[in-house]
């Protein structure tokens, strides 16, 4: 069974609960489908299954209390956790202290626009209670975000209807190559910043 298949047949058991708790339950680290669950539900209220009125503000509020579930446990013992255990899953201090500073440098961009990449996600909620964030610009930068990302997908979801779902497997059959060009893309732009920094150094100096 497909992923949106395994998705169709918790939403028909369970309903609005299974997308909501779904979400909530992804947005603190657990390993459940929250955005399959989403599009899922968002493309059965196109056909009548699902009202799209009461299933997206039902998915961002799933969204909102995960992501603070995971804030609440980074902010009491994350970092010390990871640091304890995280090395079996590649986490380092060294990885910790460079997340750290990205944090603190673009804090408000991640925590608003994680939602849309996969594990990031996850532990976008622990990172930022880890890191300290206040817990109030959290939470109102963690509604925004949730906003965005269920408006996105539920609406999308909803306006193509059934067509999502074809249309994300031919994505996901071009997944590797487009990582690949969005690598290579991003080694140029790299190269060529280091190249314009070395020929301003390069270049005399007029008096």
């Amino acid at each position: 069974m497909t992923p949106f298949g395994e998705a169709h047949h918790y939403i028909g058991q369970y309903g609005y609960a299974a997308v909501a708790l779904g979400i909530l339950l992804e947005d603190f680290g657990r390993p459940t489908p929250g955005e399959t669950l989403l599009i899922t539900g968002a493309a059965l209220a196109s056909r009548g299954t699902l009202d799209i009125w009461l299933l997206l503000p039902l998915a961002w509020l799933g969204a909102v209390i995960g992501d603070g579930i995971g804030f609440l446990i980074g902010h009491l013992g994350g970092h010390r956790l990871l640091v304890r255990y995280g090395g079996r899953i590649g986490i380092t201090e060294e990885r910790l202290d460079h997340v750290r500073r990205l944090f603190h440098r673009y804090g408000p961009i991640v925590v608003v626009f994680a939602r849309f990449v996969i594990l990031a996600r996850q532990f976008n909620g622990i990172v930022a209670g880890m890191l300290e964030m206040h817990w109030a610009k959290f939470m109102a930068l963690n509604a925004l975000g949730a906003a965005l990302w269920v408006g996105f997908w539920g609406l999308l979801a909803y306006a193509l209807g059934k067509r999502i779902f074809h249309l994300l497997e031919q994505v996901s059959s071009y997944e590797p190559g487009l990582f690949i060009l969005l690598g290579v893309i991003f080694v140029l732009a790299l190269v060529g910043h280091f190249l314009f920094r070395w020929l301003r150094t390069r270049r005399p100096r007029q008096d």
